[in-house]
């Protein structure tokens, strides 16, 4: 029983540090200039509003892995889950703000604000389809 309760210790300590590596990772690549980086041979048409959706997606699957208790009823899990999509909608929109305000050559878009948006919505239904399963009475 030990062994089991150390093993889901390291478990959710791995997940808490992967939520906060990513959201390192989402806000420096959200602020950073881009301006000196070659992108010539990539011409994807609306690339960055799936790497948006990306991002966002992460951020709520991370950040449920990591504050989930495997032990707490659907009800608190699905109260959980609806706190981090509604993080992630307002740190995508604080990003989007930030990257009008505090960067030189990068803007805010309201479409890049939906695509987070619709990214953490997303992360919001897998986390639903693949952690909230009822289990079978058979």
């Amino acid at each position: 029983m030990l062994h089991t309760k150390r093993l889901l210790v390291v478990k959710n300590t791995i997940y808490k540090v992967l939520f906060i590596s990513w959201m390192m990772f989402v806000t420096f690549f959200s602020l950073i200039s881009l301006s000196g980086v070659e992108t010539s041979g990539i011409d994807i048409p609306h690339i960055d509003k799936a790497v948006h959706f990306t991002f966002y997606f992460g951020v709520v699957v991370l950040g449920y892995l990591a504050l989930s208790r495997r032990n707490s009823t659907i009800k608190s899990r699905s109260k959980l889950l609806w706190h981090m999509v509604l993080f992630a909608v307002c740190y995508g929109i604080i990003i989007e703000v930030l990257q009008h305000v505090a960067t030189t050559d990068r803007h805010g878009d309201s479409l890049d604000a939906l695509a987070n948006s619709t990214g953490a919505l997303v992360g919001m239904l897998a986390v639903r389809i693949l952690f909230f399963r009822i289990p079978s009475l058979k």
